[in-house]
């Protein structure tokens, strides 16, 4: 029995029928981290005393009779862009090489007070910023079904993390699709939650109107019970919203809960145009059929600005970047340049020697795309695109409960093959940015392999706040697929 193969609910089953302890739960998830993570170097950090003691923990609540919470003993890998206190928190940069976390996420802190026990703090791109976790300090993820290819970014050593059997779950960022790509790479379920759904308090920001943190699971259940978990209202972040927050788990709840009848699936042509693999297109496609097969009803419906909506991030993106990463200057904390003698050289050889150079690239296109004589031509334009971009996407969900798009545009793709072409780069997230810009939420979930065998992921929306949505049309293809 490996105890890693389980998902939450067998293993709380597991747990409760003392047919397992969350200590050797721990203790399998730490061997597996101790056999893979040296060729994928999902993890920068490992928490073996830290973890076993929650296990332990765990273990001495069930045995004085108390309930199990919703996480009880579930080993999970926090992405290394958000706090918890007494450990790095490095952002995969040599700024913050050796910072040592003073408190924890709101987010982090919730999913710990429901039980989970922490393992390990994944490798992502630096500071957030990437599409295939090539841009880390601290050496590239490896695809955990080829060690030559990427995981995905930013989030990539947490997709790889939960893919490799190392967690049962964990916790990564979104700015423009840095969940839902790594996790349609790695063959995963990730979601990015509606902005402000969840609290950005503790997460090291990149871009404050995009960031939202979220889970990468097995299952859509599993990823239902952790945003539950860390959904919520946060007196900390005023961005934080005080939307009620749904039982997303109880709304999955068995069979019935799999028929689609009288559901309106949105299909959006310009999705399916140039630079799609052919291999994605028709996983997606063999979707909607299975959609359509549940009772569904397939809409056509028009993202006219899809086109448009790289560009608009890659400005706003970046000026808030440029905005955020600010506060890094060598005085403060984080790395401090050595033998300099004037404030300028502080300043300057900190960030130079600081930063490496996909952040330094987006830090000097957002300050550009700020300045005097170039705000209004840029950043002001930027905005009004976005808004545009919204009102697309109100209109869609006019028409449909729910939009279907691929995740990403191709399966993984090899280490190296678009780091020297950043436009490239960039396109990968194409399906992803714009619900990032129009605040909805999205969920990547397997659907398919390549001819090569590797992931291929689809991509399902919601309207703001309806997340119930998404994890409900998640649940009936999931369910589908796996018969």
């Amino acid at each position: 029995m490996n105890l890693l193969d389980f998902d939450i609910d067998r293993l709380h089953t597991a747990l409760q029928a003392r047919h397992c302890s969350a200590a050797e739960v721990c203790r399998a998830a730490l061997a597996t981290i101790e056999q893979r993570n040296p060729a994928l170097n999902a993890l920068l950090s490992i928490l073996p005393d830290r973890a076993l003691k929650q296990a332990a923990d765990t273990d001495a609540r069930l045995a004085a009779g108390a309930p199990l919470r919703p996480l009880e003993g579930v080993p999970i890998v926090i992405k290394d862009n958000q706090c918890l206190a007494g450990t790095r928190t490095t952002c995969a940069s040599q700024m913050l090489a050796n910072y040592m976390a003073t408190y924890t996420a709101t987010a982090v802190a919730r999913l710990e007070a429901a039980g989970a026990v922490i393992v390990g703090k994944a490798n992502l791109d630096e500071f957030a910023m990437g599409s295939s976790n090539e841009n880390s300090a601290f050496g590239p993820v490896r695809h955990p079904l080829d060690p030559n290819r990427v995981p995905g970014g930013s989030s990539g050593g947490s997709a790889a993390a939960v893919a490799a059997g190392m967690c049962l779950a964990a916790t990564g960022s979104d700015t423009g699709g840095s969940i839902r790509q790594p996790a349609a790479f790695c063959g995963v379920v990730g979601v990015k939650p509606t902005y402000g759904r969840v609290s950005r308090y503790g997460l090291v920001a990149f871009g404050s109107s995009l960031d939202q943190i979220g889970p990468l699971t097995r299952t859509v259940r599993d990823a239902a019970r952790m945003l539950r978990v860390m959904a919520g209202y946060d007196e900390h972040d005023a961005t934080s919203s005080l939307h009620a927050v749904p039982d997303y788990l109880a709304e999955l709840s068995g069979d019935a809960d799999t028929d689609l009848r009288g559901w309106r699936i949105g299909v959006a042509q310009e999705a399916f145009g140039a630079g799609l693999d052919p291999a994605v297109e028709l996983a997606v496609r063999q979707a909607l059929k299975t959609f359509e097969a549940l009772g569904a009803t397939l809409v056509e419906v028009s993202l006219p600005r899809l086109g448009y909506a790289i560009a608009d991030y890659y400005i706003i993106a970046t000026a808030e970047a440029s905005a955020n990463l600010a506060r890094f200057d060598g005085v403060r904390y984080g790395y401090r340049a050595p033998d300099v003698t004037t404030v300028h050289d502080l300043y300057a050889l900190s960030r130079e020697q600081g930063f490496g150079p996909e952040v330094k690239r987006r830090i000097l296109l957002g300050t550009y795309a700020l300045s005097s004589g170039y705000y209004d031509a840029y950043y002001l334009k930027a905005q009004k695109v976005r808004t545009l971009l919204r009102r697309d996407f109100d209109r869609a969900f006019e028409q449909c409960d729910v939009l279907v798009t691929p995740t990403a545009p191709t399966p993984a793709f090899k280490l190296g093959e678009k780091t020297d072409d950043p436009l490239q780069m960039y396109l990968s997230d194409i399906y992803t940015v714009t619900l990032n810009l129009a605040g909805v939420p999205g969920m990547s979930l397997p659907c398919g392999k390549s001819g090569e065998g590797l992931p291929i992921g689809l991509q399902i929306v919601a309207p703001a706040f309806e997340e119930s949505r998404m994890f409900r049309a998640g649940w009936a293809l999931e369910h589908a697929l796996l018969q």
